[in-house]
């Protein structure tokens, strides 16, 4: 709780307001990229916040390259969904659940 997640590419942070092919998960700080492009080949890192602490720690550059032969191997699709077993919410409040897809 109270932490934030940024990336970073090529070290200038990325603008996701408009982006519809890339999201953050403020959940778990992971970044998802669909339909990577020639112009997503770089290095991404990440960056943590938080605001209580008045910290933030960035972890090591990762690098994102394309593979020739446009192979990804072979996954099985893989449905991700991290709900709590019960979720309270006060009446006329917002509630924001994740689920995601992974496949090929």
């Amino acid at each position: 709780p109270g932490l934030s997640y940024t990336w970073l590419f090529n070290n200038n942070t990325l603008d996701l307001q408009e982006d519809s092919r890339r999201f953050v998960s403020q959940a778990t700080g992971n970044l998802y990229l669909a339909k990577v492009e020639p112009w997503d080949v770089g290095n991404y890192t990440c960056a943590v916040s938080s605001a209580q602490a008045r910290r933030q720690v960035w972890g090591p550059p990762t690098a994102l390259t394309l593979r020739g032969d446009g192979v990804m191997g072979e996954y099985e699709p893989k449905i991700e969904v991290h709900f709590p077993e019960t979720t309270y919410a006060a009446k006329g409040s917002s509630v924001r659940l994740e689920c995601f897809a992974l496949g090929k």
